[in-house]
C-alpha cells in the first residue's frame, strides 16, 4: 500500500490545511516511510506471542482513594482575586 500526493492533498482538504506542493511531496514521502516500515513489521514471526496493550505488565497503578480533610473556605479563597458571598467573583460575560 503506498500513499499517493491525491491522499495527501484530500486529507489536507478534511483538516482545512492549504499544504504547499513542497509540503505536500513531503508528507507523501513521510506518509510512505511509515507504511513501508509497518509493512517491515508483518514480516516477523509472532507465531506464540499474546496480543498486548501494553510492553509492560502493570496492574492497577492508581492510589487507593483516601479520605481527608479538604480545604477550608478562608485557604480556598486566600488567592482568589475576589470573593462575594463564598464564591469566587468573576468579571461577567453576558450582558
Amino acid at each position: 500500500m503506498s500513499i499517493q500526493s491525491k491522499d495527501v492533498e484530500y486529507v489536507a482538504k478534511l483538516a482545512r490545511l492549504n499544504l504547499t506542493d513542497q509540503e505536500r511531496e513531503k508528507f507523501t514521502e513521510q506518509l510512505n516511510a511509515i507504511l513501508q516500515y509497518a509493512e517491515k513489521l508483518n514480516e516477523l514471526d509472532t507465531d506464540g506471542v499474546e496480543p498486548t496493550t501494553h510492553v509492560l505488565r502493570l496492574s492497577n497503578v492508581m492510589r487507593e482513594d483516601v479520605v481527608q480533610e479538604s480545604l477550608s473556605k478562608e485557604k480556598v479563597f486566600r488567592n482568589a482575586p475576589e470573593e462575594e458571598d463564598g464564591q469566587f467573583k468573576v468579571p461577567a460575560v453576558l450582558e
